[in-house]
């Protein structure tokens, strides 16, 4: 199955109504069972575990939607502090009725980065960067390198024939949203294959990374800075 390029439904920035809140509520339900906080918490305390002294630890979340993955890691881990980018409106709304006040949230692009270069320690991106093409991804990723010291922790999907039925005949049957039932299965589309992540780390002239595959159908990929 080759990569897709259709558009998502969620990529329509225009929308800004409630079928935003009903796909990140769906959403946070499918990452909890389908592998996506356990991915991200993974990468997150694989690169914790090698950052030095006791600070707060600063966690850009890009393409954040509900910053749900993050959410729950806070809960256990206090001393980090979230900052979550979106560029939907009524998602930096969702974030701020439904998180803490301790969140920092930015309606912003990622293409037009509000962020020096370093200002955060470990920079997140989960099932963001599937909505782009290739050369798009690689800007975003020059962008998430610049602005962390530590690392990039990434959780996206994994193109496969047996994910898409499987997302198809799930979001068909327990999903009320028409947007998740169109996005779900073009989003395994839109997903990738190692050779893919590899060729695009490759011409970044990224050299320390670590891929791997988890559950469900997920990647995890940590690209580390030269400081670890």
């Amino acid at each position: 199955m080759k990569r897709n390029y259709t558009s998502e439904i969620m990529d329509d920035f225009t929308i800004k109504d409630d079928r935003i809140d009903k796909v990140l509520k769906e959403l946070k339900i499918i990452n909890y069972i389908l592998g996506g906080n356990s991915t991200s918490k993974t990468g997150i305390n694989k690169v914790l575990k090698i950052i030095p002294g006791n600070c707060d630890i600063k966690i850009l979340d890009t393409g954040s939607g509900a910053s749900d993955i993050l959410f729950t890691l806070k809960k256990v881990i206090k001393n980090i502090n979230i900052f979550s980018l979106d560029i939907n409106i009524q998602a930096c709304r969702f974030i701020r009725l439904n998180t803490s006040s301790s969140f920092n949230i930015i309606c912003g692009n990622v293409f037009e980065f509000p962020f020096k270069n370093e200002c955060n320690d470990i920079a997140h991106a989960s099932l963001f960067l599937h909505h782009f093409p290739e050369d798009k991804i690689k800007d975003i990723l020059r962008n998430l390198i610049n602005s962390s010291k530590y690392a990039v922790v990434i959780n996206d999907l994994r193109r496969s024939i047996i994910a898409y039925w499987g997302i198809k005949v799930l979001t068909m049957f327990f999903s009320k949203s028409e947007m998740v039932k169109n996005d779900g299965p073009l989003s395994v589309k839109r997903a990738f294959v190692k050779k893919e992540l590899l060729e695009m780390l490759n011409d970044l002239g990224i050299k320390r990374f670590l891929i791997k595959r988890k559950w469900a159908f997920r990647w995890l990929v940590i690209i580390y800075k030269n400081k670890i």
